[in-house]
């Protein structure tokens, strides 16, 4: 706050609590440079939750004790970190390969949030929020947000998902798109190999590098349903 804002804190403290009014001139001008040094980087109120009259008003109210700056700082640096420790960081709207713009612009959203001018983000609004038209245009003409090259170093490992990508390229209908009625594999998952007991139980669950038959059947027949 500037030096007219702690003026205007200690003029309403003092109707508060007359202990602190200072009737010397000397003893006031004194009182009011204490209270700006130390004062300096709270600010007197942010449009998300914050007066300096407020918390105030709650130390007197419930404190014997006369009200020191710490008394306004504390409650300030409470209410900042329990902002910065609520808030994620939103994905930006910068370019990714740009890491200048990428980066302030995080820095910009979390100096907004850790000034009061700003909500914090939470993990909700990363899902929900809206995406930016250049980063969906982007995307279009990417195609995928893996490179071709990531993706083929990677088939090895995820066999499952690499014959269902090379199924869909060739123009066959999406098999995991359906459910299996064999092994009870949901839409999106890979088939497992179910080895029934003599109990009658499962012995195994491993999943399959290419779905059960009955599911190419069900997957075919899914534009028809449609």
């Amino acid at each position: 706050m500037d030096r007219r804002e702690t003026a205007a804190l200690l003029a309403y403290i003092g109707r508060l609590d007359p202990r602190t009014i200072r009737t010397d001139k000397a003893e006031a001008r004194d009182q009011l440079a204490q209270w700006h040094e130390l004062l300096t980087d709270v600010p007197m109120a942010t449009p998300h939750g914050w007066d300096a009259r407020t918390a105030a008003r709650q130390h007197i109210r419930v404190s014997p004790y006369q009200i020191l700056p710490a008394d306004i700082a504390r409650p300030w640096e409470s209410n900042r970190r329990d902002r910065l420790q609520r808030h994620t960081d939103p994905t930006p709207t910068a370019d990714p390969d740009d890491q200048a713009a990428w980066t302030a612009e995080l820095v910009s959203a979390r100096r907004a949030v850790a000034s009061g001018n700003a909500t914090p983000a939470h993990h909700r609004q990363i899902t929900g929020g809206r995406i930016s038209p250049e980063l969906e245009e982007r995307l279009r003409q990417v195609g995928s947000c893996i490179p071709p090259e990531a993706r083929a170093a990677l088939a090895p490992y995820r066999p499952a998902r690499a014959a269902r990508e090379a199924s869909i390229a060739q123009g066959q209908p999406d098999v995991l798109a359906v459910r299996c009625e064999w092994c009870h594999a949901q839409p999106g998952e890979p088939c497992r190999r179910r080895r029934i007991g003599p109990d009658g139980g499962a012995r195994g669950n491993a999943p399959r590098a290419t779905p059960h038959p009955g599911r190419f059947d069900l997957a075919a027949r899914l534009p028809a349903v449609a």
